[in-house]
Order: structure tokens, then C-alpha cells, then sequence
């Protein structure tokens, strides 16, 4: 382990339930509290066999968090350089590289590579700085690029400061705080899950 990493999180479930995570130290990560995910992910339903993706990776608690509980695949995204290291590093301790596919890149960037190539994906995962300027752009993008399977969940975690607005295409359909964390999950509304299902089926 390197100076500047250290262990401060766990799996909270799964089959690597209790499984360290390596983070880097300072302030520019902030990965998701061992208790918000474990509440989070209680809450999911239609884990196994689920493709995810987990945007603004950062450590990759969340998405590591859904392989462990039966999800068959994951694609993380991060940019930042120390972070991509913890992550790579935590996937290969954990066995999970074959299972993941991992973008250094900027998020929206990604998202529109993961567009072309027809991409979909069962639960989308977000966990943004808070008050990132981006995150409005990626949830228009999400939409728009037909990421979001028909029956997927998009979560994404904030500060209950700095809430998402409304998005066109998204339907909220639950939200819950946990002290200064805010935790919203969405759907796709009616008329766009119908064109997603159409598109599959033509």
C-alpha cells in the first residue's frame, strides 16, 4: 500500500461481505459511508445478473458493493489519477477484474463512448463531488444516450446542499437523507421506458 492510500471502507455485503478497500487519503475522494450503502443496496432489488455502471467511480465501493451482492458485470468510470489506482488495485485484490471494465476518462466523455456502442445498463451509479458541474450534463446524457434499461434504477448520492433538479426522461421515485449525504433514486418516466422497450424489440 502506497503512503498516500489507506483502508477506510468495507463490502457490506455479498459474497466479499467484510472485504477492505483500499481509498487515497485527502479530501478529493469521497467514497460513499460504509452504513449509506448498506441501506442503499438492502433497498435494491434485481441485483443478479445486472449490468452496472458506476460513473464518478472514485474507489469503486459502489459498484464492487453490487458485484459482491450477485450483479454479473460492472463498468466504472473515474478521472482522477489516485483514485484509478485504488480502484484497479481493489478489483484485482477482490477478483473482480473480469468482471469490469474500467474508463479513465471524463464522465461524459464515457458516456456518449458507451452510447455509440449500444451500451445498456440495468442500475447506473453516481456519486458526483458535491455541487459538481458535470452531474446536470451526465443525467441529460444518460437520457439521451439510452443507457438506462427500461426497468433500471439510476441512484445517485449528493448533498442534500446541492440537490439534482428535475430531468426530462427521469422519474424520481425515491429519496432519503442520511445526515449531509442525500440519496435519490430514479426511473425512466412511462414515454421513454416505452421507446426503450420498442428500440429492443424492433
Amino acid at each position: 500500500m502506497s503512503a498516500r492510500e489507506g483502508w477506510g471502507l468495507r463490502v457490506t455485503g455479498g459474497t466479499l461481505r467484510g472485504r477492505r478497500l483500499r481509498a487515497p487519503r485527502g479530501a478529493a475522494t469521497r467514497p460513499t459511508a460504509d452504513r449509506v450503502r448498506q441501506s442503499l443496496f438492502e433497498r435494491l432489488a434485481g441485483l443478479p445478473g445486472a449490468a452496472v455502471l458506476d460513473l464518478f467511480a472514485g474507489t469503486g465501493a459502489l459498484g464492487i458493493e453490487a458485484l459482491s451482492r450477485g450483479a454479473e458485470q460492472a463498468v466504472f468510470v473515474e478521472r482522477a489519477r489516485p483514485a484509478f489506482a485504488c480502484l484497479e488495485a481493489n478489483l484485482a485484490e477482490l477478483g473482480l477484474a473480469a468482471q469490469s471494465r474500467l474508463l479513465r476518462a471524463d464522465v461524459n466523455a464515457a458516456l456518449r463512448r458507451l452510447s455509440r456502442e449500444g451500451r445498456r445498463f440495468d442500475l447506473i451509479l453516481l456519486d458526483p463531488p458535491y455541487g459538481a458541474e458535470e452531474l446536470a450534463e451526465a443525467l441529460r446524457e444518460i437520457v439521451r444516450g439510452e443507457l438506462l434499461s427500461p426497468e433500471g434504477t439510476l441512484v445517485l448520492e449528493t448533498s442534500w446542499r446541492h440537490p439534482s433538479g428535475e430531468v426530462a426522461g427521469l422519474r424520481r421515485e425515491d429519496e432519503r437523507r442520511y445526515g449531509e449525504t442525500l440519496v435519490v433514486c430514479y426511473a425512466l418516466e412511462p414515454a421513454a421506458r416505452a421507446e426503450g422497450e420498442k428500440e429492443r424489440s424492433g
